[in-house]
């Protein structure tokens, strides 16, 4: 964090002024670990056993927040009899068939369940999971429940049989942590949690870039939910989303798969009507404000199409695109090696450089017939055809390349006006500070200007396929010499408003399912409330109190804290006087406290629903986690998860080892794509160390702004390698010498740092040595070098489809790297010793 969120670090470093306790588990020791009190070495891609062998030290010591748990979590219900655990099949769940090789999941609903699980398949392929971000998937409204926790198929016990494995032994045998620094963590988290304290869970992107990445904060939920840190002011998991609006940009999304407020994109196959599409999305007869989705559904069509979505043609629902299968990034990128894809756009951002897979993403691109890349500098993904890698290797030539590639220059952040939401959800609006040079334009200026072109084009057009963007709402104000559309437009729309009146929105609840409201976004409804730009508000912290509700503005409805509820007791009384957050008012019959209460702020503690209940309705006074289907917090995921209810400890896809646990080697359900231009290292000593790549303070992603600055390349100003001193005396490394490291897609070079900071480990009795290598660099900038995530293959989480770019196997050896054709050759010779390609 330190590294990577050096601003939001400052708090972590008043915690600790103020008595905080900071631990950091890392395979490499950082900036962080520098600050904090306890480092723990870990090898890359076992956080699972890490985590279970908390999860295990909980339960068997009996110190879980027992009322908490009881009240807001589903440790009580009861599970299908046709559960299976992975302790009973060795590494798999009831359920998997080989030849398919995916999941039947309707062993893993809770009894009496008759909703239709996910079709793991399909949602492997969608990415099915991202839609329920915000919320839980189907599950009826009414489940059976044991309150003493001893029915053997309740969601507790199933629980302490899944992690007994994870004994401090076996997380020190498979993470290589020794049990004594195991405990130290253990008793710290268990010791600084419960009815009067908590402890934050805190982590960065790189945690999800992992085939397994969904289910490591799956586990540290389940830790967080079992301490009663859920909820509740300083706890809670905190996902380090700041940068560039990461946040924003699966809030209102620039996802294949999601439209804005995680509303499901239609399939072709499952959502053939309005009706089927909507019911998908609020799942009719089930708990919580998801059954109101028909009114984010039609709000969001009417902003998209205004008067042309009426109730009689479905609000334009026949106009949304259809999803078919699997449309994510990587997936592109080896259809346009297929040469399936024509044209490709590139904004913000450098696969050339920072996507994984480095040589199959420029490979790609030059099999395109266009690109159009915008970009503050000629970034490697607009240069590849002419100084890629591949022009040495003689895979890409230029003269003979036939993409056209068109550069238009791109405004910076600072140059243009809008809004971050950043890891608080919390939207903050950004003033332009100067006028872009020349050219430069913003990417709002760009896409309106796109879509008034097209639309201009398509004018008088009979076609039907033509509606769709002729019918958009397209009439935002521009303004200035180059006609910039107006931000802050953009935002009341986001917004919401009423049609008639165009009066703004006050939050999400006032939206109507009747075309009468329309909102690009339901969760930001309430950013523009009273016609006043509440993402702009900088009132300072000295004059309002310690929560801050008048800096920016948090979706949903400015509150800071999500499923609040649960920092008061089941009566609605605070868990203790010094944690006090927001509390049930019996004299005023409303919830009140320091922050919006994230619950119906006039239900009564004591109110329980009637039997036939769906909706808000069907939610308890004690139902605290209102957006999930039975309003309580998930220790085991009965429905939405493609590989399993709950987190299980394999091997990356990528590993120097077989998994301790059980014969189950990687994830089962992991998307992967077998070609002999992505291959992945079997257990092989051809491939005997660990490595990872991560940031660095000075330079920023894939370095497309940072390489270009002069005070940043002097401050680091080359690509290096960190190895330890050991492993440098097993491979006759030199410090600030050259080494290279391959792996079966590339190798790269890089000057040698032999560093402390990486610790051998050991492992199932052997040592393991893990490398790090910062993946910034490129071709172009003031400071050059090879590019880490060459390294990577494609391989995925089968929930999101995000590639694990954090852990693979490699060989590292002294001096610098093949050049030209004899680089391909040298690639070869490793597949052939690996067993990988025929001799």
């Amino acid at each position: 964090m330190a590294e990577c969120h050096p601003v939001g670090f400052q708090w972590v470093m008043e915690a600790k002024r103020r008595g905080a306790k900071v631990i950091h588990v890392d395979p490499r020791f950082t900036r962080t670990s520098a600050l904090a009190d306890t480092y723990v070495p870990i090898r890359a891609g076992t956080d699972i056993a890490f985590l279970g062998g908390i999860v295990n030290y909980i339960l068997d010591n009996e110190l879980d927040f027992r009322e908490y748990v009881l009240a807001y979590t589903n440790a009580a219900t009861i599970v299908d009899e046709g559960y299976q655990d992975t302790e009973d099949a060795d590494g798999l769940f009831s359920g998997f068939d080989p030849e398919s090789g995916a999941y039947d999941s309707a062993s893993w609903q809770y009894q009496g369940s008759d909703h239709e699980p996910l079709d793991t398949r399909l949602g492997r392929d969608t990415a099915a999971p991202l839609r329920h971000e915000s919320h839980g998937p189907p599950l009826p409204a009414q489940t059976e429940r044991d309150e003493t926790l001893q029915h053997p198929r309740c969601v507790y016990q199933i629980l302490k049989r899944h992690f007994a494995r994870y004994t401090p032994s076996a997380v020190e045998q498979i993470c290589g942590i020794p049990q004594e620094k195991f405990r130290e963590v253990c008793e710290a988290w268990t010791g600084n949690s419960g009815r009067e304290r908590t402890t934050a869970l805190v982590y960065s992107v790189g945690w999800t870039q992992h085939t397994v990445g969904v289910q490591y904060i799956r586990a540290g939920a389940i830790i967080q939910l079992l301490l009663g840190n859920m909820g509740r002011p300083g706890g809670g998991v905190l996902a380090l989303r700041g940068h560039a609006s990461i946040q924003g940009s699966t809030d209102i999304p620039t996802l294949f798969n999601l439209l804005p407020g995680y509303l499901e994109m239609p399939h072709h196959a499952r959502h053939a009507t309005f009706g089927s599409w909507v019911d998908a999305i609020r799942n009719p007869g089930q708990k919580g404000f998801w059954a109101d989705a028909r009114a984010y559904a039609v709000s969001l069509l009417k902003a998209y199409w205004g008067q042309a979505a009426t109730a009689e043609n479905d609000y334009c629902y026949d106009y949304l695109p259809r999803m078919t299968g699997d449309h994510g990034t990587y997936r592109q990128v080896l259809d346009m090696i297929e040469g399936k894809v024509k044209g490709y756009f590139l904004l913000g951002q450098n696969p050339a450089v920072g996507s994984a897979h480095g040589r199959a993403q420029r490979l790609s691109m030059a099999n395109l017939e266009w690109l159009v890349v915008r970009d503050m500098y000629l970034i490697e993904s607009a240069t590849f055809w002419k100084d890629g890698p591949e022009v040495a290797t003689g895979e890409i030539v230029p003269g003979e390349c036939r993409t056209e590639v068109f550069f238009l220059p791109a405004a910076s952040h600072v140059e243009k006006e809008g809004s971050f939401t950043q890891t608080q959800r919390l939207l903050q609006w950004r003033e332009k500070a100067v006028d872009p040079p020349g050219d430069c334009r913003s990417e709002l200026w760009f896409f309106y200007h796109l879509g008034r072109i097209i639309r201009t084009k398509l004018a008088g057009s009979t076609q039907p396929r033509d509606r769709a963007v002729l019918d958009l709402t397209w009439d935002y104000p521009v303004a200035g010499q180059h006609d910039e559309p107006s931000a802050e437009a953009v935002l009341k729309e986001i917004n919401g408003y009423e049609v008639d009146s165009g009066a703004p929105m006050t939050g999400y609840t006032a939206l109507k399912d009747d075309g009468s409201t329309a909102c690009g976004c339901w969760i930001y409804s309430g950013v523009y409330k009273d016609g006043v730009n509440q993402a702009a508000r900088r009132r300072p912290g000295a004059e309002q109190d310690w929560v801050a509700a008048e800096w920016g503005w948090a979706w949903p409805l400015n509150r800071r804290i999500l499923y609040n509820r649960a920092a008061a007791d089941p009566s609605g009384r605070p868990w203790s006087t010094r944690k006090a957050y927001v509390w049930w008012d019996a004299a005023k019959g409303r919830w009140t406290g320091h922050d919006v209460p994230d619950f119906e702020v006039d239900k009564d503690p004591s109110y329980r629903p009637p039997p036939d209940a769906s909706g808000t309705a069907a939610l308890a006074g004690d139902d605290a986690f209102i957006m999930q289907a039975d309003g309580k917090g998930w220790l085991y995921v009965p429905n939405g998860l493609i590989d399993g209810p709950l987190p299980t400890h394999y091997e990356p896809a990528e590993s120097p080892i077989r998994n301790p646990l059980y014969r189950q080697q990687s994830n089962p359900m992991r998307k992967s794509y077998p070609r002999p231009d992505n291959p992945v290292h079997p257990v092989t000593e051809v491939f005997p160390y660990v490595f990872t790549a991560s940031r660095l303070t000075e330079h920023h992603t894939a370095g497309g702004m940072s390489r270009q600055l002069e005070y940043l390349s002097e401050l680091q100003p080359a690509m290096f390698v960190e190895v330890s001193p050991a492993l440098a005396a097993e491979r006759g490394l030199s410090h600030l010498d050259w080494a290279h490291v391959i792996t079966s897609r590339a190798v790269v070079e890089a000057r040698v740092l032999v560093t402390e900071r990486l610790t051998p480990l050991r492992v199932e009795g052997r040592t393991i040595h893990q490398i790090w290598l910062p993946y910034h660099w490129g071709g172009a900038g003031l400071t050059v070098g090879d590019s880490a995530n060459d390294l990577f293959g494609i391989v995925l989480d089968p929930n999101v489809l995000i590639q694990e770019s954090k852990v693979g196997t490699c060989d590292i050896q002294p001096g610098r790297r093949p050049v030209g054709r004899a680089l391909r050759r040298y690639v070869d010779g490793y597949l052939r010793r690996a067993g990988m390609k025929e001799v």
